[in-house]
Parts: structure tokens; sequence; C-alpha cells
């Protein structure tokens, strides 16, 4: 009996490490300014940019024992784990380069940092002399990109066995990394709702501020929508993609073709005007022998870069805090959103109020979607 006790307690112990931690959130009030102008959002994205270098440094001096017991797993893919953190290092650099632009306005986080090595030991250093001003913000911010940054390697250390949006499979798959700077794609997944829902609520919000996003829509979904009522004016002014005919891993799926030929038929149908050659994979999986299919359908596989988690714990508010985050941390790339959850309206509202007058701009999603 106290064997079985202890074999139990050691799967529950397993069981624990390899589930990843809650997703995370910054509280931007730490931040002590607005961003109420382009030079002020360069300030806060510097701050960001070595805040979460340093903690990309101390990662690196990890072995592959001590990142396995760190991320909760047996053992890690360390190949694609560098190969991340080398595309993450780029990023910053370029990042970095972009927000430094605006240092004659405001010197705040502006360092002697010419090249990927200065920035490097510039990072191993960060938080030591940010002043007082800034002290706040320091520890929180710390730790929201150490989970974040554990995050995205547990996806990368996955992989193959588990594709995701962390990872492009094929040079005809997109994840935002072509965006130019200070430019965002805003995307939703997961909809169409029922009618009267959160998807009705957040096509109207939309339209109302002039803005356009892509609408990653479920075959199946749409259908019921078909179903009770008519489309007609539904995307007004937005762009449609498809996510599948049902919400589930493509990875593994063997419907899998029939599934993308369905939906898409579905939308091209209903929603011809609306139409983009987007796919967007349910959890960013998706089959690794798959580019010949796409091609065929006149597909591209649509990743994203910034995910809201707005379909976790998080609250609208700490979602669309963590986006803001984010895209101060990348300067640029696609958001995900769930349209079919009510907490995607109040946070992109409480996003573009936050973003103003911060000198960000909203990628067309018609230019986006029909890019080749």
């Amino acid at each position: 009996m106290r064997i079985a006790f202890v074999l139990f307690a050691s799967l529950l112990s397993l069981a624990a490490q390899a589930a990843p931690e809650d997703f995370v959130s910054l509280d931007r009030s730490l931040w002590p300014e607005q961003l109420d102008s382009p030079a002020l959002f360069d300030v806060a994205s510097r701050a960001e940019i070595l805040s979460f270098a340093q903690v990309l440094h101390e990662s690196e001096m990890l072995d592959e024992n001590a990142l396995a017991q760190r991320l909760g797993l047996r053992q890690v893919n360390l190949a694609v784990v560098r190969s991340l953190r080398a595309r993450m290092w780029q990023r910053l650099w370029q990042g970095y380069q972009q927000a430094q632009q605006s240092c004659e306005q405001d010197a705040s986080f502006c360092y002697p940092v010419a090249s990927m090595t200065d920035l490097r030991m510039q990072a191993a250093t960060f938080a030591a002399d940010v002043g007082t001003f800034y002290t706040g913000w320091v520890e929180p911010s710390h730790q929201f990109h150490v989970r974040y940054l554990d995050e995205q390697l547990r996806k990368a250390a996955l992989y193959p066995q588990t594709s995701s949006e962390v990872e492009k499979l094929s040079g005809r798959e997109r994840n935002g990394d072509e965006l130019n700077d200070r430019m965002f794609l805003l995307t939703f997944a997961g909809g169409p709702g029922p009618e009267g829902g959160s998807t009705d609520a957040m096509l109207d919000y939309l339209r109302r501020q002039k803005l356009d996003g892509i609408f990653f829509v479920l075959g199946n979904r749409l259908q019921q929508r078909r179903d009770s009522g008519p489309l007609a004016g539904l995307y007004a002014g937005q762009c449609v993609g498809i996510q599948g005919w049902e919400y589930r891993s493509h990875a593994q799926w063997q419907g899998w073709q029939d599934s993308l030929r369905r939906s898409q038929a579905r939308v091209q149908a209903d929603l011809p005007e609306q139409y983009v050659p987007l796919f967007r994979p349910p959890y960013g999986q998706r089959r690794s022998d798959g580019e010949g299919f796409m091609a065929s359908q006149q597909l591209q596989v649509s990743l994203w870069d910034i995910d809201a988690q707005d379909d976790g714990p998080l609250t609208a508010a700490a979602s669309a805090q963590r986006v803001l985050t984010l895209m101060l941390l990348w300067r640029k790339g696609v958001i995900q959103f769930h349209d079919n959850l009510p907490k995607a309206q109040p946070a992109v509202e409480w996003l573009l109020q936050h973003t103003a007058q911060s000198g960000i701009g909203w990628q067309d999603c018609q230019a986006y979607g029909q890019k080749e």
C-alpha cells in the first residue's frame, strides 16, 4: 500500500512538472510614464528589450539538464532552443537599433550599444543603474520575462514532437517578422460565436474604430451561424481566414486535409469578399509534410508572435497588458485574440486606448492577407 502511495505521489509530481505555469502578464501601471508619444514608446521599448535580454542571457548559462528541470521536461531539443535564442537575439538587436533613434529626444535607457556584442554585455549588467524613477518596474518586469521566456523555450524544447508557433516549418509560413517597425496586425481565432455574442461585439467595435483584422474562423461554427441567420454584413470591412473545420490539432488528425478543404470552401462561398488565403493552425500545431497540399490549395500558414492568452486565466485587462508589454519588446508582430470569448473586446479597447498616441500603426488586413 505504501509503495503504491509513493508511486502515485511520484506520478502527481511528474504531472505537475510537465504542466506549464499559468500564463503571465505585467501590470503596466508599474511603468511610471504614459505612452503618449513615439519617443516615450521607445523609452519603454528600450527598457523591455534590455530586461528581456538580461533574462535571455541568464538562460544561456543553464546546461541541458538544468534547462530541462526548469522547463519541467525530461529532455529538451537543445538545437531548436538554441535556434530560437539566436532569432530572439537578432530581433532584440534590430529592435534596440530602431528604439535608439529617439535617444536625442529622451535618453532614458540609451546605452552605447553599437553591436550585438555590446547588447549582450549591456544585458548582463542591466538593472544595476536604472534610477529610482523606474525601480518599481524592474523586478516585476524581470519576473514577467522569465516566465514568458520559459513559455517560448518550452515550446521550442518540445519540437518536433509538438509543433507550435515558435518554429516555422517552411518558407511559406508567416509570423509577423516581415512587418515594418511599429506595425502590428490584429488577428482573432476560434469564432464565430453565437449571434449577438462576443464575435459580433468585437466586429462592431472594430468598425467604429475604423480598424480591421483577420478573423480565422472554424468551418463548423461558421456553418452554425449560417444556419441560424444570414451572414451578410457580419464581417464587413474585415478579413476572414480559416482555422479548419473544428478546433483540434491538425498535426495528427487523419482528416486534416478534408478539414481545410471544407472550411475553405465554406468561407469562399459565404464570404468571398472577405476571404484571405491563410490558415491559422489551432494550438499552432500542423504537419511538417503539409507544404505541398497547402500550396495546392493556395494557402499559407499564418502564425503569430504576440499571444494575448485571453483564452486562459488572465483577465481582459491583464491580457491587454501582456500584449502591450510584448509589443514594446518586439516592436512589431501579429497579435492573436479569441473573438468568441468575452475578454477579447474589452482587451482590444484597453490596448487601443493606451497606444493611441504612441506612434504605432495597424497593418491593413487585406494587404497582409493577399501577399504572396
